[in-house]
């Protein structure tokens, strides 16, 4: 796709309108506050390609499975994030004729996305038909501080004409999901009242009973002048207005300030809604747009002093991380351990909005080390709270013990319904199992082990038990049956990470056991009765451990993606014709299937997760015989290549798959932008530079540090929150300084050197493996 965003370090900036990618900038400028956001859809009315969301996090809707022949063991339902009531809406008329830029003639456009302060603006000017111009200004933000409130100044000024202006705020609780299964509204009314000087709208989904109440109130001013006109308030099914018509000389500027307040039942009782949604409301008004906008800038100046990556000498790698970071702040705050990190979060529908194995690979990382712990800490007890539900999907499944984890889930039930990775992609348990250990290993927190986790890593332990099974003439353990993370193979055999990954947990669950034996063991034997635990269970999963199955090539000296991988036409991706790219837009799914080609790193996850029991030479077989047949049509794939690449001294291939995962969604790389951004993703985005190009590790209690330079950049420096410890790490191509922020010491290694970091002090190591 054509580049059409400009290059900013702290802006994402668009400076003339084109309705051919309005959606895209729709995903793209999204806002949001971890409670709440929403796609940049126009506040005025507009007629053109659009894709309204507004979003609840947490508000769900079970859309009934829809499949052409059912199997056993399906989820009855796909969870929806629900399109809510838009509350951005302000019609405008100018002399009985709507203000559409889907049919004016738009000059001076720019649309900007201030991440630095967390604020969405735009600015045109409108001709229509009849030639009457108009120039809008408009700024909104969904508040970091006030959690339901959201806010937007909006202006419109006459050029060339006296006339009337009618001008509409409004609250739209009609609205639809594009991705309901059977073109279902999921919403139904169950109060409202339009005002003169605004109203309120109540809502509740179909099923679940989740409410939602929207407040509307405004001050509008023609000038500097605070204009007392009573406006007609106007009701319609799910839908309250207030119009106010205005008489205008050329010149003349009409300034809305609109505030509204979104409260759910989620976090109120049904009968105190209303009155929670305007005491909320009447605050923000009370306050005044201009201090809601300092207290914005002020939340996200220090979101960004514990988050912020700074590149030196490359602005478009800078804009980037930014926009990554940026987007997962605002889509997860921690504060609610009810809830996850959605794979599109406050900018678009698909895949449900709902939890993926993303969050436990690719998330957990990033808030591990830009925010307390207790936040990765509440990512994890997520899953602790919904055991039950992961042993009762193993029920469904014919499994008579263990824990299996859904690939998709809203409340712990499995909701995903394409049959390959409903039944088949099982390594999610895997993923989940290594956050536990990534918690621990990077906190110290044993005694999260005591108090959650190993009942989880005992359920997902009895699952593998169950899964495999041992092949007597080969006296070796197998997996059959399943769907590795390269999702363009299905119902394969002994898919390497897959086996790998199994053994790994069950290796950790004993790992676990007897540190809570030794350590803490009146905990332990109320664990061990609790779960029934026997020691012949103990006893199988080592033999598991000592007799799991690894495909491999001796020969290449690489593991085997799968049984058979290398019966298939080993063709490389830059032999394929670009116009046959991307491969899932292009080729059946019956061709993709037979192919090599891998849709994102598969053996490659398993080397970057347990990077530190194989050799440099290992990975370097690995990577250089899959990275080549990798077509990175997932979001997820990039990073791991970055990291890998990295590491491997491959600083070309890093850099590219760094600009890759960093502007996959600013520059759609995969041309689906305008469903949403890829938000867990970013996450590995963050890891790509810290992980990859830091080389940041914790080993034995202790940072590792082993940072590389891609070959242009002047310099670069991140952050890690480490135990207590905020840690700036600067990297040039001749030195690294890590700065230690807080007065907590820190203990680091760099390229193989000790060195502590006492409080509030600085050290320095050069060597000349920064550029590699």
């Amino acid at each position: 796709m054509k580049q059409y965003l400009k290059i900013d370090e702290w802006s994402i900036i668009e400076e003339s309108f084109d309705p051919q990618t309005q959606e895209i900038s729709e995903s793209v400028f999204s806002i949001g506050n971890g409670y709440m956001g929403g796609r940049a859809n126009f506040e005025e009315q507009y007629s053109g390609n659009s894709l309204q969301g507004s979003y609840m996090a947490g508000v769900y809707y079970p859309d009934k499975t829809r499949v052409g022949w059912w199997k056993n063991g399906y989820p009855e339902y796909f969870a929806k994030v629900l399109n809510s009531t838009n509350w951005i809406g302000i019609n405008i008329d100018i002399d009985g004729t709507a203000l559409d830029l889907a049919k004016c003639t738009v000059s001076e456009f720019h649309r900007e996305l201030n991440m630095k302060e967390g604020t969405l603006s735009r600015s045109f000017t409108a001709t229509l038909a009849d030639g009457k111009e108009v120039k809008v200004e408009s700024i909104r933000l969904v508040s970091m501080v006030r959690q339901e409130i959201g806010a937007i100044r909006y202006s419109i000024q006459p050029l060339n004409f006296a006339g009337t202006i009618t001008v509409t705020p409004y609250l739209d609780g009609d609205v639809k999901n594009k991705d309901s299964n059977y073109d279902e509204k999921f919403w139904n009314e169950v109060e409202k009242k339009g005002l003169p000087d605004g109203g309120y709208l109540t809502l509740k989904t179909k099923k679940l009973d989740f409410h939602v109440t929207s407040a509307m109130a405004f001050d509008i001013f023609k000038g500097d002048e605070l204009l007392s006109i009573e406006a007609e308030a106007v009701e319609q099914d799910k839908y309250v207005a207030s119009v106010i018509t205005l008489p205008v000389q050329s010149g003349d500027q009409i300034v809305l300030y609109k505030y509204v307040a979104n409260v759910t039942s989620r976090n109120h009782g049904l009968g105190q809604l209303i009155d929670a949604a305007t005491t909320a409301l009447q605050s923000a008004k009370e306050a005044g747009f201009a201090t809601l906008l300092t207290e914005q800038s002020e939340a996200w100046r220090d979101k960004w002093k514990e988050s912020d990556i700074v590149i030196e000498g490359d602005v478009s790698a800078q804009q980037a991380i930014r926009f990554n970071i940026f987007q997962l702040n605002q889509t997860y705050n921690g504060e609610d351990d009810r809830l996850n990190i959605g794979p599109k979060g406050f900018t678009g529908e698909k895949y449900g909005g709902s939890t993926y194995w993303d969050t436990e690979a690719y998330c957990v990382p990033f808030y591990l080390s830009t925010a307390d712990s207790t936040i990765a800490r509440n990512l994890l007890i997520y899953r602790y709270k919904h055991l039950e539900k992961a042993k009762e999907n193993a029920r469904k499944l014919g499994f008579t013990k263990g824990a299996l984890y859904p690939m998709v889930t809203m409340n712990g039930e499995e909701c995903h319904n394409e049959w390959e990775i409903t039944f088949e992609e099982i390594h999610r348990n895997g993923a989940i199992a290594y956050a536990v250990y990534n918690y621990v290993n990077y906190t110290g927190d044993k005694a999260y082990l005591g108090q959650y986790g190993l009942e989880v890593l005992v359920e997902i332990s009895r699952f593998w038990e169950e899964r495999v099974h041992l092949v007597p003439h080969k006296d070796k353990y197998v997996m059959l049956g399943v769907t590795g993370p390269n999702e363009y193979e299905n119902n394969v055999n002994n898919n390497w990470y897959t086996n790998r990954m199994a053994s790994w947990t069950l290796e950790y669950t004993l790992e676990a056991l007897a540190y809570l034996q030794e350590n803490e063991a009146s905990r332990y034997a109320e664990l061990a009765d609790k779960l029934e635990l026997l020691e012949s269970e103990t006893e199988k999963w080592a033999e598991i451990i000592a007799k799991m199955y690894y495909p491999a090539d001796e020969e290449r000296g690489i593991f085997l993606q799968q049984d058979g991988f290398l019966d298939k036409d080993l063709m490389l991706v830059k032999d394929i014709p670009q116009e046959n790219l991307p491969l899932n837009q292009k080729w059946s799914w019956d061709r993709i299937l037979r192919s090599c080609f891998i849709k994102q790193a598969d053996v490659l996850q398993g080397l970057f997760f347990l990077g530190d029991r194989y050799d440099l030479e290992t990975k370097k077989r690995n990577f250089d015989f899959y990275e080549p047949l990798t077509v990175h049509e997932s979001s997820l794939s990039p990073c791991i290549h970055a990291i890998l690449a990295c590491e491997l001294g491959y600083m070309e291939k890093a850099y590219e798959m760094y600009l890759r995962t960093s502007r996959l969604d600013l520059d759609n790389y995969n041309n689906d932008t305008e469903d949403g951004c890829h938000s867990t993703s970013m996450a590995g985005t963050w890891m790509s530079i810290v992980h990859g190009f830091g080389g940041f590790r914790v080993l034995d209690g202790r940072v590792v540090l082993k940072p590389s330079n891609p070959g242009h950049w002047t310099s670069y420096a991140f952050k890690i929150m480490f135990r207590g410890s905020r840690l700036k790490v600067n990297v040039t191509d001749l030195e690294v300084t890590v700065t230690n922020e807080t007065e907590v010491p820190a203990s680091i290694t760099i390229y193989d050197q000790e060195y502590t970091v006492n409080g509030l002090s600085s050290i320095t190591a050069q060597g000349s493996s920064i550029t590699v």
